[in-house]
């Protein structure tokens, strides 16, 4: 396949730049095999069945994006892709001029940063204040809202912009089918028999990378850092030997799971990921996914359409641009059923 087969015409106007009222007011399109229901996200309950498994990551977003200047007067913006110990980091940066090894950055709040070298397009930065980096952060950064939103951030998306079940920092973009969730609508889902657990996964910038190529085989996949405990991959195969489904909350989720189960069983794995998942792809753990609607000829979209089909997919996001749903993170959701086990059903 191609990336233009992943395109599609969205009116700008779709984009969700602010989230809804409440976390449970988005609207939810649910796609069994190739029929479209139009539901509202706390009708997601009416779906599952006491003994599926819901599996969220529990990653929280770093307020990691910085501004300042070099000491040659120049403007930057820093925006840190991965902490990797108390003062050091891999990091983009925006300027005129990229800095060289050994020159300092002059960030907001008094934060100084001394650039170090490279990793292919990150920059190595190491921190010289005595506070640990993510103090520094949470002190001084703003939240890094993805680039389709177009604003700056302001006080409401500190908590918004965040799942409630947020625990581990580390990610710089939410894992976003997580926030519609409010306390109430997990307690509903535990009422009801529906599992839970928790897998890490520290969403980076590279997420928002476009597709470049054509072929899709051709794209080289960024990679981000995951962990999926003992605790879990044993969740995961006694619910599928009990008979039951296994639902991902995002597509983060899905990475870490389908990560862990490449063996074709569940298994602890932390370390970084790069799969890349496509048409084409043979799943070995998700049977269910939640999910926001995900950027034009995006490796999002691919895996969705990798999951639930490729036309039905397609046909379903014509549909949703007709009945104007809300687009990307702070938009509306889907719930999407395997096509694989749709044919078999």
């Amino acid at each position: 396949m191609q990336r233009s087969d992943f395109h599609f015409e969205l009116p700008d106007e779709l984009i969700a730049r602010f989230p809804a009222k409440e976390r449970r007011d988005s609207r939810l399109l649910v796609l069994e095999g190739e029929h479209i229901s139009h539901r509202q996200f706390p009708d997601l309950i009416d779906y599952l069945q006491p003994g599926d498994l819901m599996v969220f990551n529990n990653t929280r977003v770093i307020p990691a994006r910085l501004f300042g200047h070099k000491e040659t007067g120049g403007r930057v913006e820093v925006l840190i892709e991965r902490p990797l110990d108390e003062h050091r980091a891999l990091a983009h940066i925006r300027s005129s001029k990229s800095p060289k090894p050994g020159s300092r950055l002059q960030l907001e709040g008094g934060v100084q940063a001394e650039c170090t070298g490279r990793e292919g397009a990150l920059f190595c930065l190491t921190f010289l204040n005595d506070e640990p980096l993510l103090e520094l952060l949470e002190a001084h950064g703003h939240l890094p809202l993805p680039p389709y939103i177009d604003r700056e951030d302001q006080l409401e998306d500190r908590e918004r912009y965040q799942t409630v079940y947020a625990q581990h920092p580390g990610a710089v973009a939410a894992p976003t089918a997580g926030l519609h969730f409010d306390d109430e609508l997990l307690q509903q889902l535990e009422d009801k028999g529906i599992k839970t657990a928790f897998v890490t996964l520290h969403v980076g910038a590279g997420t928002f990378q476009p597709v470049k190529v054509d072929k899709l085989e051709d794209h080289v996949m960024h990679k981000e850092w995951l962990e999926v405990t003992p605790e879990v991959a044993e969740a995961v195969r006694q619910t599928r030997e009990a008979g039951g489904r296994v639902l991902a909350v995002g597509t983060t989720s899905v990475r870490c799971l389908e990560t862990a189960c490449r063996s074709g069983e569940p298994q602890a794995f932390t370390g970084d990921t790069d799969i890349f998942i496509y048409p084409g792809y043979q799943w070995q753990c998700v049977d269910l996914l939640i999910t926001n609607f995900h950027l034009p000829e995006s490796t999002l979209l691919m895996l969705v359409s990798s999951f639930a089909g490729y036309q039905p997919i397609m046909q379903a996001y014509r549909e949703a641009v007709q009945e104007n749903y809300r687009f990307f993170s702070y938009g509306d959701a889907m719930l999407l059923s395997r096509s694989d086990l749709n044919e078999s059903n």
